[in-house]
């Protein structure tokens, strides 16, 4: 979706911990992410990487015709995870509160408060996922 990126975790291919893989691709994308942008803000442009993570149930196979297939998915999952993307500041990775729940053991986070997201019904409550813990190893 234009400047977008949607990864799915655990499907097609079953992996464990999916949920932790997400928040260290995503601490790590952002890392990177933020490399780059002072390059580029040096420069005179301003780029902006936001991130937004849930954890949920969805429809996902192969969408398309003979000669043109996409692999995509549907469900609210997606679309929480989108709303949070799109509530992101430049360098925020907004998480839902399942995925807090999965990640607390290994990740800072911090609440930011309930956000009225379009299609949801009842304000959802989101977290910051700040970094990660240092293992030792």
């Amino acid at each position: 979706a234009g400047d977008g990126l949607m990864c799915f975790f655990n499907d097609p291919v079953p992996c464990p911990d999916p949920t932790v893989r997400a928040a260290r691709m995503a601490v790590s994308m952002r890392d990177g992410i933020g490399k780059i942008a002072e390059t580029w803000h040096n420069l005179g442009y301003n780029l902006g990487f936001g991130v937004g993570i849930a954890k949920g149930f969805a429809t996902l196979g192969q969408i398309g015709f003979k000669g043109r297939f996409h692999y995509g998915a549907i469900g609210s999952v997606l679309n929480l995870a989108s709303r949070l993307c799109d509530q992101a500041q430049a360098g925020q990775i907004l998480i839902s509160q399942r995925v807090c729940q999965d990640i607390e053991d290994i990740a800072l986070l911090e609440p930011v408060g309930e956000f009225t997201l379009k299609g949801f019904h009842k304000p959802i409550l989101a977290f910051k996922l700040v970094g990660l813990r240092s293992t030792g190893s």
